[in-house]
């Protein structure tokens, strides 16, 4: 479903990304993992079209999409969420959801309503007690929910989430791992950067190591967590938690 080739991404003197390649097949998980300062943001960047990269292509089922603007990547499918919470702090959660829900609904032939697709996705990532509070009253595990539903309101065929565990607690992961083999198995592409290597190892179907701007291993998990590259370089010998 997704295929980025070759990427490369300069900012003056600085490589941060050089000829990477990366594939998330749909209907499966796939991890990217690497220290802090690896490039995985930045790589996210170049396939959502917030950056041009100087090199390489992206393929969204097989159509280039390297040139096209976000929003035209977008309606190819294409959401994300962010390392930082990035939400509408004057809104509830379901007028959050809703906003996306709406905006799809303007462009796409899809049928359907979206007040009815919103209270679907509500049930759907577990936050229907708090739909009707402002997000900014929630807990940061809740609010990563909230930005996971509202990407899911663009019905999306390929969701990168960078970081969504972060701020949540063992019993929230566990549950949002779930959730993400849930979506997945629906026939979406997932690329998941996530520092708890408990919740990739899960997960995760294939996982891609990154660090300083190269891919250092691809494979299934149980074969990155033997890689001696990858132990020396970022995993070491706890595989429980993030580095």
């Amino acid at each position: 479903m997704l295929e980025a080739r070759g990427i490369s991404v300069r900012f003056g003197g600085h490589m941060a990304l050089s000829d990477v390649s990366i594939d998330a097949p749909a209907g499966q998980v796939t991890g990217l993992i690497g220290p802090n300062g690896a490039g995985k943001t930045t790589l996210f960047n170049a396939i959502t079209g917030l950056l041009t990269p100087s090199a390489g292509t992206v393929h969204i089922d097989g159509r280039d999409v390297t040139r096209l603007k976000l929003h035209r990547r977008a309606r190819h499918g294409l959401a994300r969420t962010f390392q930082q919470l990035e939400l509408f702090t004057m809104l509830t959660v379901r007028e959050n959801i809703r906003v996306a829900a709406d905006i799809h609904h303007r462009w796409s032939p899809e049928p359907g309503d979206p007040g009815v697709l919103t209270e679907e996705i509500i049930d759907r990532v577990g936050l229907a007690a708090v739909a009707g509070e402002r997000v900014t009253a929630l807990p940061t595990g809740q609010g990563r929910l909230v930005e996971l539903g509202r990407a899911l309101a663009c019905r999306p065929r390929i969701l990168l989430l960078d970081e969504p565990a972060s701020g949540q607690d063992e019993t929230e992961t566990e549950r949002f791992g779930r959730l993400l083999v849930e979506v997945a198995s629906s026939g979406t592409a997932v690329l998941l950067v996530e520092h708890d290597m408990s919740l990739v190892m899960e997960v995760c179907s294939n996982v891609h190591v990154l660090d300083l701007g190269q891919i250092l291993a691809v494979g299934p998990p149980a074969e990155v967590q033997r890689n001696p590259v990858v132990l020396d370089a970022y995993l070491g010998t706890d595989t429980g938690g993030a580095p």
